[in-house]
């Protein structure tokens, strides 16, 4: 309850957190949803590319006009800034290249950052969290969203002695999903494309979720912020459900899928013949725990955890998670606690662009969750060392060769902005 002690503290003295919001999509509407019934807290701006989208966004998450009159709104983040008076800045565009000069701003401003922009961090978050700290602000992963939920489980298991195995997500996974496109993602989750654009929902983000990317991307975080290390050949989506993850994921040499304890991975709600998985975690994220001795193995039976066949591996899950409609926790914390929940500590893992099908010379690259290329999860020495290309700038870039279906795209094999400021920071990151 401390934290929220000292945010009846701040109301109580009429004092409240002013949220500058970047980026009024889905995540950013649940924010706002949970705005108005928050004490110690006051959204005093938001920015996005369209304005009257941004207050429609408002309007159906149940603002009232008065309530959308009492922020300023713009389209331009330099202007919000220098026009209202801000303590957090919340990234939520999802845009790599966008976000990565959005926090710069943020930095060079001294605005505490909280990033929900995890294709920025994985492109860049080496460097800013490194740049946030010579500033004095604080630069946060976004509670609600499960890297900051899975790197939180990993801190509770560390900070009561126990050695993590392996720690996660869950989704939806079967291996032809690689190669969707946002043509065929809606067959996948069971919609006709009139249903889904009706809801509002968007084709090339939805794939991301669907074809492994967004899955890499949230395991490079979490192995950045733990150390934890990513499989040597990227995910392996095993089925498993809340029971079995400690049967599943715990080392192969004791019968389980992992190459060795304390990595990421993802579990899959689906067999690989497309039957639903028991007690799935596709919403959830989770973490595997080894007892460190036969004491605190018998504990985890006696306190009822589910363990393998050996007792001697358990785990702890959160089978939920609400993305923006929890977030306030990671702006509290960043502006009142000066801390944040969960970050960047070193280059562990990368995403690298992987061909969906036979690329030709001269074809342009159209990103994450296109038609052209998916994210594959490598550890960071890897990538660099087959000098991947980032999925983060495999957008909107031509091809100067071919590129076979499931090799990755290299640095060498595209015309990049050299001068486009995340270029630049991935080549400091790289020589670091």
């Amino acid at each position: 309850m401390f934290l929220y002690n000292e945010v009846q503290k701040k109301e109580a003295n009429q004092e409240r957190v002013r949220v500058g919001l970047i980026g009024a999509g889905k995540f950013g509407s649940m924010f706002l949803s949970q705005a108005p019934f928050t004490i110690g807290l006051e959204v005093s701006s938001i920015v996005d590319i369209s304005v009257e989208n941004a207050k429609k966004n408002c309007r159906d998450v149940g603002w009232t006009e008065e309530q959308i009159e009492s922020v300023l709104f713009f389209d331009n983040l330099k202007k919000m800034i220098s026009q209202t008076k801000i303590d957090v800045l919340v990234e939520a565009t999802g845009d790599p290249v966008e976000g990565t000069k959005h926090a710069l701003i943020a930095i060079e401003q001294g605005l505490d950052i909280v990033m929900v922009n995890v294709e920025a961090d994985v492109l860049s978050g080496p460097y800013l969290t490194k740049e946030a700290e010579k500033a004095g602000i604080v630069y946060s992963m976004a509670y609600g969203d499960q890297p900051a939920l899975t790197t939180e489980l990993v801190e509770w298991a560390r900070a009561s002695g126990f050695h993590v195995v392996a720690a996660g997500k869950g989704t939806k996974y079967l291996p032809e999903y690689h190669y969707s496109t946002p043509d065929t993602v809606w067959d996948y989750y069971g919609l006709n494309r009139e249903e889904a654009l009706s809801a509002g929902m968007n084709s090339r983000m939805f794939n991301s979720f669907l074809d492994g990317t967004k899955s890499a991307l949230e395991m490079a975080a979490i192995s950045n912020a733990t150390l934890l290390k990513p499989p040597s050949n990227g995910l392996q989506f095993p089925p498993a459900g809340m029971d079995h993850l400690s049967h599943v994921l715990r080392p192969q040499v004791d019968g389980g899928i992992l190459e060795s304890s304390g990595t990421v991975e993802v579990v899959s709600s689906l067999e690989r013949d497309g039957r639903p998985v028991s007690k799935d975690l596709r919403w959830g994220v989770y973490v595997v725990l080894e007892a460190a001795n036969e004491y605190a193995a018998k504990c985890f039976t006696q306190y009822g955890m589910n363990t393998d066949d050996t007792g001697r591996y358990s785990s702890m899950y959160k089978p939920f998670h609400l993305i923006g409609m929890e977030l306030n926790t990671s702006i509290f914390s960043a502006a009142i606690l000066k801390k944040a929940t969960g970050f960047t500590k070193e280059f562990s893992g990368d995403v690298i662009a992987t061909a969906k099908q036979n690329l030709k010379k001269g074809q342009l690259l159209d990103g994450e969750g296109g038609f052209t290329v998916w994210g594959k999860l490598y550890q960071a020495n890897f990538a660099k060392q087959i000098n991947g290309l980032p999925i983060g700038l495999a957008n909107n870039v031509k091809l100067k060769r071919n590129i076979e279906k499931d090799k990755p795209v290299c640095w060498s094999d595209v015309d990049v902005d050299i001068n486009c400021p995340a270029v630049k920071i991935r080549e400091k990151i790289k020589l670091s």
